[in-house]
């Protein structure tokens, strides 16, 4: 007999899968009050490399959650990213525009993912508002006008928990997704790639500071950097080839000899991936909301499938905190979709395009490729973080860019004492305004030479701007006009784009 709502374990937020952007938005929701439980059906973090890069906004977002210096410890940079033709002529090649953002992070950061899970997880589990079950799978669930009735299945069997919302970070086979009847729109790109991660011998810490596309219509190869001591390679799989063949020993070894000596490294890892492009019809179905995976997937040309998903765990958490703790009306959560969306699929289509550079096997194709792409191989410097701008009405006149971050004194950061909370930077204490809705003050004639410089630019002639707590400018202007316009945000879920002034 199952138990009435009224008699259930009750928690605020079921999250279904405890990777890195599960894990991220836990700790949000958690360091926010919230009370969270994450149920992830295996038992321990996955223990081989998956995602390879994440881009320096990220590194922020995680840092927020407590996973960006475990990294930071176990990474190294791009020095940049090309692609050549079989003969070695570049292509196309980016460039970092510098070692570190504005945001106070590297541009890139080769990584190791387990690494990243591990922190994430700790932070997690020394909240005390967060309930962690591993081995523990959702089956299903109701939806209701108060929440979520969700059944869970582990090891002592299946009970039932009641929660206002449930979140799927369940990946690309997501069952959140699945259970809510939610389908995938199919941008059309599908290929078949074998992944090798390998582990460098004789303490040997990188192969090459260059990630490469090698765009050789005989075999589409990528050779990527990782973190120190790893290596990856990915090999397109040519038509008729089969899994089991690519995989052997002797096929791994000659695919890997024309660009290091196989002997020289060990492989950590093996397997067949198809790369592809989809989207949820729609991220949110009442109480149940996709991220992640869940959401999207795209192929890994660009390196943002997980950028992304932290990017969703961000600006999901904040307004899931806020109107749980009746800070907010529930029409905040109705701008999570439009205001990621647009973003992963202009950073997906652009991954498809540079998938489809690659991934050229007719020699005719290759060979017009290659003299319309040499004529220009110098792409702009690229930054892949998004901009609200234009895109969604979450911002105001002055809003949308990623905000920078102070630098601190002796290596502190004081975005990471602002927590996961909006904050209004005003040019001089002064210009703050007396009656502060409880809205946190950074005022940058207070940290003279901590990196206030890009504030300001951002700022121009206005006094005051507010940022918001996934760390996009909500706007600039007169700092009681830029809190009033918050406040009608929080409430409608739609900022406009007046001015705040």
């Amino acid at each position: 007999m199952k138990r009435g709502r009224e008699e259930m374990e009750k928690t605020d937020v079921l999250i279904a899968g405890l990777g890195p952007v599960g894990a991220a938005l836990g700790v949000y929701l958690a360091r926010s009050g919230v009370k969270v439980t994450v149920v992830e059906k295996t038992d321990e973090v996955y223990p081989m490399p998956r995602a390879a890069h994440l881009d320096h906004e990220t590194m922020r977002l995680l840092d927020l959650a407590g996973g960006a210096e475990a990294v930071a410890g176990n990474s190294q940079p791009l020095s940049s990213y090309e692609f050549r033709n079989a003969k070695g002529d570049l292509l196309l090649g980016f460039r970092p525009r510098a070692a570190l953002a504005d945001t106070g992070w590297p541009y890139t950061s080769m990584f190791h993912q387990p690494t990243l899970e591990i922190a994430l997880r700790e932070a997690l589990s020394a909240e005390p508002s967060a309930s962690v079950r591993l081995g523990v799978s959702l089956v299903g669930y109701t939806d209701g006008p108060d929440g979520v009735t969700a059944e869970i299945e582990g090891p002592d069997g299946k009970t039932q928990i009641a929660a206002r919302y449930l979140v799927g970070c369940d990946g690309g086979q997501s069952t959140v997704r699945r259970l809510a009847g939610i389908g995938l729109d199919d941008m059309g790109f599908d290929e078949p790639w074998l992944v090798i991660d390998t582990l460098l011998k004789n303490g040997t810490t990188r192969l090459s500071t260059i990630g490469l596309q090698h765009c050789d219509p005989a075999r589409p190869v990528t050779s990527m950097p990782m973190a120190p001591g790893r290596h990856r390679w990915e090999f397109m799989l040519l038509e008729g080839e089969t899994p089991e063949e690519v995989m052997t020993d002797e096929a791994i070894d000659a695919m890997i000899a024309p660009f290091a000596d196989p002997k020289s490294l060990s492989v950590e890892r093996r397997a067949v991936y198809r790369f592809h492009a989809v989207f949820a019809e729609r991220w949110r179905d009442g109480h149940v909301i996709l991220a992640g995976d869940a959401a999207h997937q795209m192929p890994p040309f660009m390196g943002q499938g997980l950028c992304s998903g932290a990017r969703d765990a961000a600006n999901l958490g904040w307004k899931l905190a806020a109107v749980i703790k009746g800070e907010a009306d529930q029409a905040l959560l109705d701008s999570f979709q439009p205001e990621r969306e647009p973003h992963v699929r202009d950073i997906t289509e652009m991954a498809v395009s540079m998938g489809r550079i690659v991934c050229t096997q007719d020699e005719a194709e290759a060979a017009a490729r290659d003299a319309g792409m040499m004529q220009k191989p110098e792409a702009e410097r690229f930054d892949a973080t998004p901009t609200l701008r234009g895109m969604a009405s979450g911002v105001i006149e002055g809003g949308g860019a990623v905000a920078p971050s102070l630098v601190g004194k002796a290596g502190e950061r004081p975005d990471r004492a602002l927590g996961m909370s909006p904050f209004l930077v005003v040019a001089k204490r002064a210009d703050a305004p007396a009656d502060k809705g409880g809205m946190q003050i950074v005022a940058l004639d207070e940290h003279e030479g901590e990196g206030v410089e890009p504030f300001f630019a951002l700022m121009g002639d206005a006094p005051a701007m507010l940022v918001r707590p996934d760390r996009y400018v909500f706007g600039t202007g007169e700092p009681a006009s830029l809190l009033t316009a918050w406040a009608a945000y929080l409430k409608t879920g739609r900022a406009g784009m007046q001015a705040a002034a």
